[in-house]
């Protein structure tokens, strides 16, 4: 395990799965959030994104942290493992709404309400992004180690083992 990707719905958890991985690893973490947006809530261009992407690619170890569907495939080409947090929608929620107020290392404002937008994006994560990603890991599959975990409880005893 040297090249990771973390994906699953916002508020899944995957942040904190992230950095509980990096601690057990030592494997330098990179935040697609943290590369999208800049703090004044504005993102760069896709073409700075990917390039910026690549760079990571290119390292020889990292932990990934995020979905971003439209470079995941470059992602999966590149990984040795992957990390999908596949839980209910309402863990998703609720982790979402957890975190308001909380300054995190993952994005780079802290959030001061449950925006209506973003909660949407949660809601059809599960029939607009999920058969996607399945699709591509099944298609990716080949020389890769992919934990699938449908519960907190799941991810952590993998991490506790």
């Amino acid at each position: 395990m040297k090249k990771v990707i973390i994906i699953g719905s916002p508020g899944s958890g995957k942040s904190t799965f992230a950095r509980r991985l990096r601690e057990k690893t030592g494997l330098p973490l990179y935040y697609l959030d943290m590369i999208w947006h800049r703090a004044d809530r504005t993102n760069i261009t896709p073409e700075e994104f990917d390039s910026r992407l690549q760079k990571i690619l290119e390292k020889e170890r990292w932990i990934i942290d995020g979905n971003y569907l439209r470079t995941l495939e470059m992602r999966l080409q590149a990984c040795d493992t992957v990390f999908l947090l596949d839980h209910p929608v309402e863990v998703c929620l609720q982790g979402a709404k957890e975190r308001i107020g909380t300054r995190r290392e993952d994005l780079p404002w802290v959030e001061t309400e449950f925006d209506e937008e973003f909660r949407q994006w949660i809601l059809d994560f599960p029939e607009d992004q999920l058969p996607r990603i399945y699709e591509l890991l099944e298609q990716y599959r080949d020389g890769k180690e992919i934990h699938i975990f449908r519960s907190r409880e799941e991810a952590d005893d993998f991490l506790d083992s």
